[in-house]
């Protein structure tokens, strides 16, 4: 019993965490002006025109944290503080949506991996629990848990996919926002917090997403 209990607030703490980490540097960095003075907008459309991405858009969006690259429309959205103000929160969060649009531009393969699992991973996350609740009813139906847990594994397995993609995002938003001047030598420790806290939500989901996998599959292997 102690066991479970310990193993569910990990899957509660771990994510609440990482939010609370991401929000808080970003909350604060968001409020320290960049040297350059230049707005989150400004900071995206320099890196995209210095790698040659003149019909990359980079357009508001509402919401806090709501920025995204859309690999459809290729444009960069960016939230309403980050387009607007010149932060060094807001440098960090345009250069990182912009290394997704250079990531895409030359093809870099985990992203593409990624885009190809987003169908299903969206329809094996809808229906996954259907089957794991059906077959965790009764031992009669290990069956459906077993089509519950494969259904699941295609989610986990585009949370871990993520990991790279994010990972590599921050590691070009770090070279272009400091090879280009965006940022001072003395900014460029901050502006690194802020993508190693935003990218912590990444790992937190993909820990708990494992975690809950891992139960799963001990306790289909434990009926057999």
């Amino acid at each position: 019993m102690g066991g479970y209990l310990m193993y569910f607030l990990l899957i509660i703490i771990i994510p609440i965490w990482a939010q609370f980490r991401v929000q808080s540097t970003y909350k604060k960095f968001a409020k320290i002006p960049t040297t350059a003075g230049i707005t989150g907008a400004e900071v995206a459309r320099k890196i995209l025109d210095a790698n040659g991405l003149y019909n990359v858009q980079v357009k508001e969006t509402p919401g806090v944290l709501s920025d995204h690259y859309n690999p459809i429309t290729k444009s960069v959205h960016l939230s309403s503080d980050n387009f607007h103000r010149p932060s060094v929160a807001g440098a960090a969060v345009a250069a990182h949506e912009v290394g997704h649009a250079i990531q895409d531009q030359q093809g870099y393969a985990p992203l593409r991996f990624r885009h190809a699992l987003v169908p299903v991973a969206n329809i094996s996350s809808n229906i996954a629990w259907i089957f794991i609740i059906i077959g965790l009813l009764s031992t009669a139906f290990s069956n459906m848990l077993l089509i519950g847990i494969v259904l699941m594994a295609a989610g986990v397995l585009f949370q871990l996919v993520t990991l790279p993609v994010e990972f590599n995002a921050s590691s070009r938003a770090m070279d272009q926002i400091v090879s280009l001047g965006l940022i001072s030598n003395s900014e460029e420790r901050d502006a690194r917090k802020v993508l190693n806290a935003a990218a912590m939500t990444y790992v937190a989901a993909a820990a708990v997403a494992v975690l809950e996998l891992l139960r799963l599959i001990l306790i289909f292997t434990n009926r057999e």
